[in-house]
């Protein structure tokens, strides 16, 4: 029966043919879709992780729910020991310190509130990847008082790099302190918010601006974004929670959460609608096949056939047909996506970020399985109702067909 419903699918050539450019049609696009949609994920969550987050940060336990009001009293005293001992765990590839801070930025004729951080500049470049430079530079180790701020902040200001500006701060001890910087450099993150606020300066200079010698947060580099959960696990177990809370990046990025929420939810739509298209498109072929091929089935019948062989035939061709449409669709699906990846697809600002980006398609296995699974599925239900309407045709009136 296998070898019958495989000669059979080849009796039509033309009808094949328009069947089969359905099934790969529709396969090919989810895949391409899918590949799109994929990449939008990881390009956000590198961007979102390279632009300033880390893989995961560490803060003293209440940190993040008291420690906006209160920050002074949620500091890490000891975070070189603890730092070290979190470098030697696997995947880890550096770990820094910050320091937090909030006042005003003043360049002589005007203030604009600024949310403020302490870095250690060098591991903070190699860590901001996905953070841009529209001028100057980063900062560096050796910079005492060199300041960088957000594109939003320096053009508030109307600073650029080689001007002065002044940050006032309140310390914990609720003094104001002030210190003049340098600007070094100007940057832009993936987000458009934190650019409007963010200035960053060296350790040694926050530490003295805050007269502490304590950090906030200690953020830890990977070397393979997907292995976080694995580190975190292994940091749990190393320095346990009384004391600390650790946050990967995926909970400290709201941003990143909703809009993989928001695209799986339009992916899985588009995989149904993509479905039901197929069905229909097969399913008008199937229909005219079966009513051009009644003569037949009635001879089969009528030389002992069970009806069940019958449906049984129509169901098998059609999903071998469906097989060998997927199987073509993923080729051209697998060739659209490595000719688009190539040329890539210059992608506007997301919303909240002022980034454009270059989008391409990445191949995979589980869309691929499933853009498999559906045009194979799709041709079989085409399949089903003609089917059982050719199995259940009175064999008098279908041999008629033969005159």
């Amino acid at each position: 029966m296998l070898k019958l419903a495989f000669r059979n699918i080849f009796r039509n050539r033309l009808r094949t043919a328009l069947t089969l450019a359905a099934i790969v049609s529709g396969v090919a696009a989810i895949i391409v879709s899918g590949g799109f949609v994929e990449d939008v994920f990881v390009q956000l969550r590198e961007a979102t992780i390279h632009s300033r987050i880390g893989h995961i940060q560490i803060y003293r336990k209440g940190f993040l729910e008291y420690g906006k009001r209160e920050p002074s009293r949620y500091l890490i005293a000891e975070a070189k020991p603890l730092a070290e001992s979190i470098a030697t765990l696997p995947h880890v590839q550096d770990v820094m310190a910050r320091l937090n801070f909030s006042g005003l930025a003043n360049n002589g004729r005007a203030d604009l509130p600024i949310m403020g951080e302490g870095v250690e500049p060098d591991k903070e470049a190699a860590l901001g990847s996905a953070m841009t430079m529209v001028a100057g530079r980063q900062l560096k180790d050796t910079d005492q008082n060199g300041v960088i701020l957000g594109e939003g902040v320096a053009a508030s200001l109307h600073l650029q790099p080689g001007d002065s500006v002044t940050l006032m701060v309140n310390t914990p001890e609720g003094a104001l302190n002030t210190l003049e910087f340098e600007v070094v450099g100007v940057f832009r993150t993936f987000f458009k918010e934190y650019d409007d606020r963010a200035v960053r300066i060296p350790m040694n200079s926050a530490q003295e601006l805050l007269y502490t010698d304590a950090v906030h947060a200690i953020v830890v580099s990977l070397d393979d974004s997907l292995a976080t959960d694995e580190v975190l696990a292994a940091i749990n177990r190393k320095i346990g929670t009384q004391a600390y809370e650790m946050k990967p990046w995926y909970q400290l990025a709201d941003f990143y959460e909703k809009t993989v929420a928001l695209y799986r939810r339009q992916f899985g739509a588009l995989q149904f609608i993509i479905m039901v298209m197929l069905v229909l498109s097969v399913a008008s072929t199937v229909n005219m096949a079966v009513y051009e091929r009644t003569g037949e089935f009635g001879t089969m019948l009528a030389i002992g056939q069970r009806r069940s062989q019958v449906f049984k035939l129509v169901m098998l061709e059609y999903t071998l047909l469906g097989l060998l449409g997927s199987l073509i669709g993923l080729l051209v699906g697998g060739s659209f996506a490595a000719a688009i990846s190539g040329v890539g697809i210059t992608m506007p600002p997301p919303p909240g970020s002022n980034a454009e980006y270059t989008a391409s398609i990445h191949l995979v296995p589980w869309v691929m399985g499933v853009a498999l699974l559906i045009g194979s599925l799709a041709a079989a239900l085409a399949a089903v109702l003609p089917g059982r309407r050719a199995s259940r045709l009175p064999v008098v009136d279908a041999l008629r067909h033969n005159i």
